[in-house]
């Protein structure tokens, strides 16, 4: 009994969707020759960018719109274009322009790298993951993209894949929190917690804290062992921002140091929170389930509790084969 585990929140994409980055013509440059623009066209571009530093973004797409009915391969007014409509937050127009931009010029890298870039926030990984790696085809050592396309791997289920990437992005900015968080996630999905914690404690040395960031530490530390280490680290992101998947961790650890007390007011707090959250409840059924035993089997209201609360998880999710087993076994 004292070795069920309850179910561990999902903190990770949280973490991770924030390490997307951004994308700029005018910073990257672009690789490979691009075609000179007639006079006429080159006038649209440089309005259409003093138009952009004013803030007027539709007046900066016609402009655009009109260098590219005069030259319909222009890369760098269609990356534009698309740097415009991510900006604005209208994906799907984004990702048309930056495709069309990586058509007719397949070696600008912020075409690759921003088509990469919008269909990820698109939320279609395989595409981007592509896309990332025609980025780093032609810039391999680009931050970004090294960093963007292990996020993109780890969401599809690739951590052995995204580690290559995650390493490299550390390597190419050693000071960057994001990177080491998103390399820490990389050993956390691969059970090597012990490298997932330098990883993440280093992160928390570089960037702001955040729950997910803590969350993550947590569950590290405990697939570690180091309960009073999970405990003070969920205490941390309790107090930035109480949330029922770090109340139920808090529970959990307090469990495994045999402080059932407060693991059952850690659990009871987290459903609190969210009535819903399934693995809280499978906490508390697991803790009187266990005063239970531990007290002889002779006090029944605690295993009538236990089992209504399993029975509760069950019913907002049925696929728990453990719990389903608990609940055969003392159910009655």
């Amino acid at each position: 009994m004292a070795n069920f585990r309850p179910s561990r929140p999902i903190a990770l994409l949280t973490l991770l969707a924030a390490a997307i980055g951004g994308c700029s013509s005018s910073r990257r440059g672009h690789d490979g020759a691009a075609p000179a623009a007639e006079p006429e066209v080159t006038q649209y571009l440089d309005d259409a960018r003093t138009m952009r530093e004013a803030g007027r973004d539709d007046e900066a797409l016609a402009l655009l719109a009109r260098a590219i009915e005069e030259n319909p391969t222009l890369a760098v007014a269609h990356v534009q274009m698309g740097e415009i409509y991510r900006e604005k937050g209208e994906y799907t127009q984004a990702e048309r322009s930056y495709a069309r931009a990586a058509t007719v010029e397949p070696a600008n890298f912020d075409a690759q790298y921003g088509h990469g870039l919008v269909l990820h926030l698109l939320d279609r990984l395989s595409d981007a993951v592509r896309a990332y790696l025609r980025a780093l085809s032609i810039r391999p050592d680009d931050f970004a993209a090294n960093l963007n396309v292990a996020t993109a791997y780890l969401q599809l289920d690739g951590p052995p894949q995204a580690l290559p990437y995650a390493r490299r992005a550390v390597e190419l900015n050693p000071a960057s929190g994001p990177a080491h968080a998103n390399l820490g996630a990389v050993y956390s999905a691969m059970n090597r917690h012990a490298e997932a914690i330098v990883e993440y404690e280093a992160a928390s040395e570089l960037m702001d804290l955040t729950p997910a960031l803590l969350l993550n530490l947590a569950e590290s530390l405990g697939q570690e062992r180091r309960y009073e280490e999970m405990v003070n680290t969920l205490t941390a992101a309790i107090r930035l921002e109480p949330s029922a998947p770090a109340w139920e961790r808090l529970g959990f650890a307090a469990f495994k140091l045999r402080r059932y007390d407060q693991a059952l007011s850690a659990f009871a707090e987290s459903t609190r929170l969210d009535p819903n959250h399934y693995p809280a409840l499978n906490g508390t059924g697991v803790v009187l389930l266990n005063q239970y035993i531990l007290g002889g089997k002779v006090d029944d209201a605690l295993r009538r509790q236990a089992t209504s609360d399993l029975r509760a998880s069950l019913r907002i999710n049925p696929r728990q084969p453990r719990i389903v087993e608990l609940v055969s076994r003392f159910g009655r």
